[in-house]
């Protein structure tokens, strides 16, 4: 909304001397979001009667009337004033010293969002074909303000959708499993990340991370399908990851051969000797990471691994086994931790291999907002999704588990 806060300064001094832009949002309660004036003195005083103005303004008042009736209103700012009550508003005003007020409502599918209060010096005169072009400026900024309000309904929706299905991961017992959401900077480009922590039916712990191209609704329902179908493979076969791949290449090939997305699965299994070992498979997804307890960290294969799911259903997918030594930590995580502007992947994962190191011992909650905060900075401009799981001992599990969507 900051742009169309700055419409007051594309119309001073072309179609009058100060302006002052109303917003009203979905609550409806309204706000001054921009203002300007045509002479540098009264810049100051015409934004700090923005700031409190509405407090004070009467229903009756030019931009009362039009933000009710939603029709324009002319009306001398003498008679404004007359309607006012005494106080730092209308001191301001009386500083400020136009002659005339002309507030313009702002329409959007029939419902108005806003006016926009156009203020004349004395001496000037509007002539009908200013206030035509006036008229046609408030209309577009109304349909500007209809686009901004469709698209954050659609993000809002596909954010809650997202949220609903990035469900708590599993109790367990002897370690834990962390799991972390953050939204994109961007609110139209929500949608397609996701992570999922579930026990088959053997008790193996397996762990998803993934990430459906594109970011509007429909990603984020086809995340909820992939990740369904993906969860409902995985547990009724007990298979390894690569044959839990395997089959969902086969279910997008047949039924979401329009998906495009990438996934990485890994399995917590024993390997026969009272120890733990991780099996793990990708298609097409940014490397895993293993961090031992003394600190070191490997990258688990290459920058990306193999096809992504539904590319090919006859594809042959591939698994690697690695130990889990007690107190290592396995992280998987979405692009957007490791993509920026102007960098590669690989100086990505190597940064994230460099705050890890920063991190070792500390509780996994704290490594992954820790990690986090080191990695984005602010708010990110991908989403980002990540689950990572620590083993205590010799049997898979933790203390708690720990969600967390910011």
């Amino acid at each position: 909304m900051d742009r169309i806060g700055r419409l007051a300064e594309l119309v001073v001094p072309v179609l009058t001397d100060g302006c002052i832009v109303t917003l009203v949002d979905r609550e409806g309660r309204a706000r001054d979001v921009g203002s300007w004036y045509g002479d540098p003195a009264r810049r100051e005083v015409v934004d700090r009667y923005a700031q409190i103005r509405l407090d004070t303004l009467p229903g009756d008042s030019p931009v009362g009337q039009a933000l009710t009736t939603g029709t324009p209103v002319t009306e001398s700012v003498d008679a404004v004033l007359a309607l006012m009550a005494d106080g730092p508003a209308r001191d301001l005003l009386t500083a400020l010293a136009p002659a005339t007020a002309v507030v313009l409502p702002l329409t959007a599918e029939a419902r108005t969002v806003g006016v926009l209060t156009l203020y004349q010096d004395a001496g000037r005169i509007m002539t009908e074909e200013d206030m035509e072009i006036a008229r046609q400026v408030a209309a577009e900024a109304g349909r500007a303000i209809a686009r901004v309000h469709r698209q954050s309904q659609q993000a809002q929706l596909a954010e809650a959708l997202q949220r609903s299905l990035l469900t708590d991961p599993p109790a367990l017992t002897g370690g834990a499993v962390v799991v972390r959401y953050v939204p994109t900077a961007e609110a139209a480009r929500v949608g397609g990340d996701w992570y999922d922590a579930f026990l088959q039916r053997d008790g193996s712990l397996v762990v998803v991370i993934g990430d459906v191209v594109e970011h509007d609704t429909a990603a984020a329902a086809a995340m909820g399908q992939l990740r369904g179908l993906l969860r409902g493979i995985a547990h009724y076969s007990s298979a390894g990851p690569a044959e839990v791949l395997r089959g969902l290449d086969e279910a997008i090939v047949q039924m979401h051969h329009q998906t495009l997305a990438t996934a990485a699965i890994a399995r917590v299994e024993s390997d026969g000797d009272r120890g733990r070992a991780l099996r793990w498979a990708n298609a097409g997804h940014p490397p895993l990471l293993l961090l031992a307890a003394d600190g070191r960290v490997t990258v688990l294969g290459g920058e990306l691994g193999d096809l992504m799911p539904g590319v090919d259903a006859g594809s042959i997918r591939t698994e690697s086994v690695v130990p889990l030594p007690p107190g290592a930590t396995v992280l998987l995580h979405t692009d957007g931790l490791v993509e920026r502007r102007g960098s590669t992947l690989d100086e990505g994962t190597a940064a994230v291999t460099r705050y890890l190191r920063d991190l070792t011992g500390r509780p996994l909650d704290e490594l992954c907002d820790g990690l986090l905060r080191r990695m984005l900075r602010g708010t990110p401009q991908d989403d980002v999704a990540l689950v990572a799981v620590r083993l205590a001992g010799s049997h898979p599990g933790g203390a708690g588990t720990t969600p967390a969507h910011d």
